[in-house]
């Protein structure tokens, strides 16, 4: 499939937050960061719907190029991957309940 390759899925969990806007605010802000030094990146952030948020959520953000012009046909490269890592955990780190899990996959249809 040609335009979009390797895409990143990252799931993770947040401790129990009072103040959920703010993660959502942590995230954009990161996320709108990359985009402006990447141009063609798409991200997402999702959460999993859950009870009750005292009881902590799991969040994942995903990230892919739409690349029509191919200059970035190879998708999510290891330097942008290393990029977003550093500053999600950055923006995450008062939040997080344990690691971040970064998942790889390419499209095949």
């Amino acid at each position: 499939m040609a335009g979009v390759l390797r895409e990143l899925f990252i799931y993770y969990r947040l401790t129990a937050v009072d103040n959920v806007a703010a993660v959502a605010a942590a995230v954009a802000s990161f996320q709108t960061t990359l985009r402006a030094a990447h141009p063609g990146l798409r991200t997402r952030v999702l959460r999993r719907p859950a009870p009750s948020q005292q009881d902590g959520q799991t969040w994942m953000e995903t990230y892919a190029f739409d690349d029509r012009a191919g200059v970035h046909a190879a998708g999510i490269n290891e330097a942008l991957q290393a990029e977003i890592e550093l500053l999600a955990h950055a923006a995450l780190a008062p939040w997080l309940a344990g690691s971040r899990h970064v998942e790889v996959f390419e499209p095949c249809a």
